[in-house]
């Protein structure tokens, strides 16, 4: 027995074998010369004893299978390749045997126990229990039908309730289970009621049977913080004219046509005085058509933006949607504290768990929206809400993206309130490592679209906000832990919707997200994820960071002072070491080929010289850990941005970044100059809120949770909130020493005048872009014919980028005519200290001249930029666009 005491590894908390069909388990045990046995417990009585694994109802002898595990396993299941095969006997009853405990033994060939483990069971619900029918509540005209996909459910009922808390049930209902999914009907005067589900199912994180009582997973309405599920027909709590919106959306003739402004909702109208207080921070502030944070909107819209991307607004778990539970901040002590005072971030986390704001990546029921943006968390008021933003929005001449959390969940377990998918079908939902243990590589609770459910699940709820909802595209939060099939099958759901059918015109829905590659998905450890590697050809976006890294420096991860081509990389170091002049200066070299592989889509076919004078396609220049900068298969698949409401604003990493002696003005220019490598790009443009406001949030580098206080838009233009404290200690108290030192220098402080001359340039550019269809070329052809870059190689003017586009002309052969009105454009952009002469051999000849928008700017360097046959004179820190204009 001392022998078997030593050797014996079995864990029941552990669930390390995979049920992965319905023949077939799996596990990483070496499979000769023993013997495999699945026990199996309705009542949870499983445990472990010196003589194994005793408590079952049931136990079934398992064969072993001598074969692989077959292909479409492990393209299910990538992760478990080289595990061995368990054969189930042909009369074993997996419906019935998922409803209980689950544990295989292993015992050697003299029968004693050597291992022990608990079961994962994915893969054969996905194989033998997947759902295609309806789910959550639908109507007829007398009824309501409840579908709830609970297989491992031993049994389900539904609690109806009048009031959204507190009280027991009105009624009490038995669902029934057929065809995989469990349904009751009733009246339909049931509308409006609240309900839950009670699920008596077994757990693996409790090894009990629990009964848990879960909100519905395909939910359409709640009550205040998800403490009931409403029983809602949408088609009853739309806004006047509701149903012709489709036919007002502005319009977008095509995704190269896009420019999107991220914004966050509570942001946008929290500190705005001219938006009724009781509408501050709410969906209905859109509405408020005066307001100023309107006024901004329209503007940005007249000048050339399409898009608004709102960060989460589907029911999240931050944020108490109670207001009269907030705790708010005493504004006027802390406008009179010092600008670089400790005393500020104080008073914000004394109370950050208890205000009105999150970010809100923490998502609880994906096909909500969050009370906390309601008039009234409780009732349809947050469905009328929502539909009213997403038409004062589209009515001001832009479209709405919508940010998806899908990738991971606020909750798990039997008790936590904020669990819903892990209640009804535990051990489903959210990924899980070899052991069984939930995988975190997102921050919290990974869900799995690998599986059959979870990816329905995401697509069902996408068709349902651009249907019910008409959002006009989707962001993917983590898009590389999502599955690249899924991501596909919803681009083709969404590009299917018409208006006749649907309501909604699907081929104008754009999908992108972050294509980021890591956690347990890393290298399609999963399967083929939406990495950026992985999504060339698909018309799905992801975020090109190579561009924004190589324009401010280094990365989110890196040092907060390592600097870039626009922040002063060789052209005016700061105080970090980064390395001797020679190093630098190619470092500089390299970071300009990175940009201007951006400015052209990020294409990984395009052809142009390199700094060192080598011919080279974009997807042959490499990332410092080897990867190939360039990857697009198409300009659509790139989005171009330099910031985003992750890490610090523009204005703030430049404030970092650039060297002490940079007066205020310049650094202003800095941002300018950084907003124009995006804008005028060929890939689509992506601005962060108050980036053309100068947007600081005081250095904070992580501002989720950082409260209004540091994280406020100032649409009167007073104030661009730098300078209002030191930020967070949390995620900022290591750079402190840095952050003193230019908080409280008082001459960094922009002014309105800065702030005015910012939102002036920044809209100019958006003029600029769509002045003309050359800014937005739609194939890799026409980007390789018509874009080119000068002053490249190895005798190349330091940190000045020159890119021509040119036009046809009509008759004559060679390139089409589709600019009605320039001939050539040729963008100039100086990041230098200085002003750049150079002359442009190739260029001469042509009769440039500053485009019209800049020639009318009231920024005097970008109209002192001038061109004379071929020689450009471009003043410091300054983008110039030149044209040559068609004849009349």
């Amino acid at each position: 027995m001392l022998l078997f005491f030593v050797f014996f590894q079995g864990n029941l908390n552990l669930a390390r074998v995979f049920w992965v069909n319905k023949d077939l388990l799996a596990w990483n045990v070496d499979a000769q010369d023993g013997s495999f046995f699945l026990h199996a417990s309705q009542h949870a009585q499983l445990q472990l004893t010196g003589r194994g694994i005793e408590g079952a109802d049931t136990i079934i002898q398992l064969e072993v299978d001598t074969h692989d595990l077959p292909a479409e396993v492990l393209e299910r299941l990538p992760h478990i390749s080289g595990y061995h095969a368990l054969r189930l006997p042909r009369d074993a009853d997996c419906k019935k045997l998922i409803k209980c405990q689950l544990a295989v033994g292993a015992s050697n060939a003299y029968g004693a126990p050597i291992d022990a483990s608990g079961v994962q069971l994915p893969g054969v619900l996905d194989d033998v229990l997947r759902y295609d029918g309806p789910l959550g509540v639908t109507f007829s005209e007398t009824e309501c039908t409840f579908s709830i996909w609970a297989p491992t459910a031993q049994n389900v009922r539904l609690f109806l309730y009048t009031e959204p808390s507190g009280g027991e049930p009105e009624a009490v209902i038995q669902l029934d289970e057929k065809h995989n999914v469990w349904t009751a009907s009733g009246p339909k005067d049931w509308v409006g009621k609240y309900y839950l589900y009670e699920v008596t199912v077994f757990h693996p994180s409790t090894l009990q049977v629990e009964i848990c009582l879960a909100n519905d997973p395909y939910s359409r309405g709640l009550s205040a913080n998800g403490e009931r599920s409403l029983v809602i027909d949408l088609s009853d709590h739309n806004p006047e004219n509701w149903d012709r919106l489709s036919s007002e959306k502005p319009m977008l003739h095509c995704f190269n046509d896009m420019a999107i402004y991220e914004l966050h909702i509570r942001d946008f109208s929290a500190r705005d005085q001219t938006v009724p207080e009781n509408l501050r921070g709410t969906f209905l502030a859109f509405s408020e058509m005066e307001s100023a944070g309107v006024r901004h909107l329209r503007s940005l819209a007249e000048a050339g933006l399409t898009h608004v991307h709102l960060l989460p607004s589907f029911d999240f778990g931050s944020v108490n949607e109670v207001k009269e539970k907030w705790k708010t901040l005493d504004y006027d002590r802390l406008e009179g504290l010092p600008p670089d005072s400790e005393e500020q971030q104080e008073a914000v986390v004394a109370i950050q768990n208890e205000d009105g704001f999150n970010w809100g990546y923490d998502p609880v029921n994906w096909g909500v929206p969050d009370g906390s943006y309601s008039t009234d968390p409780n009732g349809p008021r947050r469905t009328f809400e929502f539909r009213s933003m997403v038409q004062s929005i589209n009515r001001l001449g832009l479209r709405v993206v919508l940010d998806v959390v899908y990738n991971h969940l606020h909750g798990n377990g039997p008790s936590d309130h904020l669990s819903v998918l892990d209640k009804v079908v535990p051990g489903y939902y959210l990924r899980r490592n070899k052991d069984g243990v939930i995988e975190n590589s997102t921050c919290m609770n990974n869900t799995a679209s690998e599986f059959y459910m979870v990816d329905r699940l995401i697509v069902d709820d996408l068709l349902m906000w651009a249907t019910q909802y008409k959002v006009d595209g989707f962001r993917f939060d983590l898009m590389g832990h999502i599955m690249k099939r899924t991501m596909m099958r919803a681009k083709t759901a969404l590009q299917s919707l018409t208006e006749e059918k649907d309501g909604v015109d699907g081929s104008k829905i754009y999908l992108y997200g972050e294509g980021w590659d890591f956690g347990e998905v890393y290298g399609n450890g999963r399967g083929v994820n939406a990495t950026q590697l992985n999504l060339p050809g698909s018309q799905i976006g992801s975020f090109n960071d190579r561009m924004r890294d190589s324009a401010i420096g280094g990365s989110p991860f890196g040092d907060p002072l390592e600097q870039g081509i626009f922040t002063g990389l060789s052209l005016q170091p700061n105080s970090l070491p980064q390395g001797d002049e020679e190093n630098m200066a190619k470092n500089l070299a390299r970071g300009k080929d990175r940009i201007i592989l951006g400015l052209a889509g990020n294409l990984r076919d395009y052809v142009f010289v390199d700094f060192e004078g080598r011919e080279v396609k974009g997807c042959e220049v490499l990332t410092h850990d080897g990867k190939p900068v360039a990857y697009a298969a198409s300009p659509t698949e790139i989005i171009n941005y330099v910031s985003a409401h992750d890490n610090e604003t523009l204005f703030d990493i430049i404030m970092m970044k650039v060297a002490e002696s940079v007066s205020l003005e310049d650094r202003c220019r800095v941002n300018h100059l950084a907003s124009s490598i995006v804008a005028l790009s060929q890939a689509i443009p992506f601005f962060h809120a108050g980036e053309d406001m100068l947007r600081s949030k005081s250095l904070d580098r992580d501002s989720y949770n950082s409260g209004d206080w540091f994280n406020r838009l100032d649409f009167s233009y007073e104030t661009n909130n730098w300078g209002v404290g030191l930020p967070p200690k949390s995620k900022n108290g290591e750079k402190w020493l840095i952050m003193r030192k230019l908080l409280g220098n008082e001459s960094l402080r922009p002014s309105k005048d800065h702030i005015l001359a910012a939102v002036a340039n920044f809209q100019d550019l958006l003029k600029i872009r769509f002045s003309s269809p050359l800014f937005r070329l739609k194939t890799v052809n026409a980007i390789q014919a018509r874009l080119q870059f000068h002053n490249t190689g190895p005798a190349a003017i330091p940190g000045i980028i020159v890119m021509s586009i040119h036009d046809g002309d009509e008759g004559e052969p060679g390139l089409l005519q589709i600019d009605s009105n320039f001939r050539i454009i040729v963008v100039v952009i100086n990041a230098r200290p200085d002003e750049g002469i150079l002359k442009v051999g190739l260029l001469r000849g042509f009769k440039l001249e500053l485009h019209p928008v800049q020639a009318a700017s009231q920024d005097e360097l970008v109209k002192a930029s001038s061109c004379d046959d071929g020689t450009f004179a471009i003043p410091k820190r300054t983008t110039a666009v030149f044209v040559e204009k068609r004849c009349c």
